[in-house]
């Protein structure tokens, strides 16, 4: 196996001079800037994905949204933020303690066991040494964090300060565990997986295999392998429909693919997938115009790529999500290589040539392919006309046989053998 070394980005070579993602601004245009195109100037679009894939989508004027964030209270835990979240609990359990050492105290009051009643020396408390609030509260809190000192204890004078205790200990060790579990769900959540999964900042266009094909550059930065890795793409542009209705943000098929198949790629070392530009790719438009980024019409669009895997330690499954704007995807333009072979005989991923783009030496063109069947007439319409001998005469003989069968008939019968 030959490796392949990155070139060098000073090359003087104009076919292979390595651009930067800041240098990419010379090339063409940012949408936005206030570029003239006829018509008018183009708009900046925002986006509905940012390029680390948070959501950028509001969610306005819904009814009853907080009660549905409470009946779903295990999912509002895992979503907050880290800071909330301590704060909910330290605020959860020192509210838990206080509530129960005011109970505490209402034990006592009743019984009679506070210093304001002077009890008499034979009085037996439903809790030893706790006469003041400040007793109760730390008697709640030993209570509930078991810690047992010996000072404070809990006698049998009292039924209903025995009821308390198992009440405290049912209801916050329920709380405890719940607590607990969103803290441990929620480190060991893949989302910080996914943050070691690299997009390229760009995707290009450039010809392979005879055919223009957009591609990105998908890395794996650990060395525990991503199992079952699927990329998908979704195209969002606003659509027109044949009834006239103008549907926003429509979402179409972007297939992406390594190689020849787009089944579980190997990602142990930076892979390029690409989706061939065809007659039936949602691109072929903005294709069709060498890119089209100065057409406002053709270039509202965003691209949506979504990666879903595996991740081996932990058997979770891991999302990870970026965007392409149509200033983003470069038109003739290809990824160097990042993998080289080291002078020990170990492949080396060098990830300063990752988000980099070369020049192609010929500039993608995006030609309509041609009908693959003519079209002949049958009396009642044309029906596609095929080359295989054998099928036309097959489609001879029944279509004599059944006029021979169905003289009734007032149109002529039209039978063609499918290509099976």
């Amino acid at each position: 196996m030959t490796s392949a070394t990155p070139p060098s980005s000073r090359s003087s070579s104009p076919q292979k001079v390595c651009h930067s993602q800041t240098q990419t601004d010379v090339l063409k245009p940012l949408l936005g800037g206030g570029i003239s195109s006829g018509g008018g100037t183009l708009r900046k679009r925002r986006r509905v994905l940012s390029k680390d894939g948070r959501s950028n989508v509001r969610i306005e004027h819904v009814s009853g949204r907080s009660a549905l964030y409470i009946r779903d209270l295990w999912t509002t835990f895992l979503d907050m933020q880290w800071r909330y979240k301590f704060f909910l609990f330290t605020a959860t359990f020192a509210g838990t303690w206080f509530l129960f050492g005011v109970l505490w105290y209402l034990v006592a009051l009743v019984h009679g066991d506070l210093l304001e009643f002077d009890p008499p020396s034979n009085h037996t408390p439903c809790v030893m040494q706790m006469q003041t609030l400040t007793g109760a509260f730390l008697f709640s809190l030993e209570s509930q964090t078991t810690i047992g000192y010996g000072f404070r204890c809990i006698t049998e004078e009292c039924p209903a300060a025995i009821i308390l205790l198992i009440i405290q200990l049912v209801i916050t060790m329920l709380m405890e565990i719940f607590i607990t579990g969103t803290f441990l769900a929620k480190v060991a959540r893949p989302k910080k997986r996914g943050e070691t999964v690299k997009f390229s900042q760009h995707a290009v266009v450039s010809i392979q295999e005879g055919r223009p094909c957009l591609m990105i550059r998908v890395a794996n930065m650990r060395k525990s392998l991503l199992l079952g890795c699927q990329v998908t793409g979704k195209l969002l542009q606003t659509s027109l429909t044949k009834e006239g209705e103008t549907i926003r943000l429509d979402q179409r098929n972007v297939s992406f693919q390594v190689d020849t198949s787009s089944d579980s790629p190997f990602l142990i070392l930076p892979l390029t997938f690409y989706h061939v530009i065809d007659d039936n790719s949602p691109l072929r438009a903005w294709a069709a115009k060498g890119g089209g980024w100065t057409d406002p019409e053709l270039a509202d669009f965003e691209l949506l790529v979504i990666m879903s895997a595996t991740v081996e330690p932990t058997s979770a499954t891991c999302q990870v999500r970026t965007s392409y704007l149509p200033d983003e995807i470069l038109w003739g333009y290809e990824f160097p290589p990042v993998v080289s072979l080291s002078p020990s005989g170990k492949y080396v991923a060098d990830f300063a040539f990752f988000d980099k783009v070369a020049k192609t030496k010929t500039t993608p063109i995006f030609k309509t392919s041609s009908p693959q069947h003519a079209y002949h007439s049958n009396g009642g319409g044309t029906v596609p006309e095929v080359s295989d001998p054998e099928k036309i005469r097959l489609e001879q003989s029944y279509r004599e046989r059944g006029e021979e069968r169905g003289r009734v008939r007032d149109t002529p019968l039209s039978v063609r053998i499918s290509n099976v």
